[in-house]
């Protein structure tokens, strides 16, 4: 058996409108589903994000129960020509960044917030590979 990639991620959130309006007009991720109270889910490149309420999930009955609290992370790949207008769109947009970090082969990241503290990361193809 093999795993082809991982095909979703959950960001928990406190609040839905805030989180679409990042992730949908800022990040530019496609809206999947809105369901208000619930989640909001989008399409990023060939993943699926997405993001819940906690204190709905968590007392889910229908699927099993699931949550968490405090900063989560996840990391988004762009291609390497691509990672400087990233860095410079999220600073017009008065988003800080974090911190960049040098990686192996002259490879850099960057790490910025989400509406929810969440630590996110822009990085190109090779960190991993």
């Amino acid at each position: 058996m093999k795993v082809h990639q991982i095909k979703e991620n959950c960001l928990y959130v406190s609040d839905l409108a805030k989180t679409r309006q990042f992730y949908e007009k800022l990040m530019g991720f496609e809206l999947i589903s809105f369901v208000e109270g619930r989640h909001v889910f989008f399409k990023a490149g060939s993943s699926v994000l997405l993001c819940f309420l906690p204190e709905v999930t968590k007392s889910e009955t229908k699927l099993p129960p699931h949550f968490a609290y405090g900063q989560q992370h996840l990391a988004f790949e762009v291609d390497l020509k691509e990672y400087e207008v990233w860095k410079a769109y999220l600073k017009e947009q008065n988003i800080s960044i974090l911190h960049e970090q040098h990686w192996k082969d002259n490879l850099y990241s960057f790490y910025f917030h989400d509406p929810d503290q969440h630590v996110l990361e822009i990085l190109p193809p090779g960190i991993w590979e």
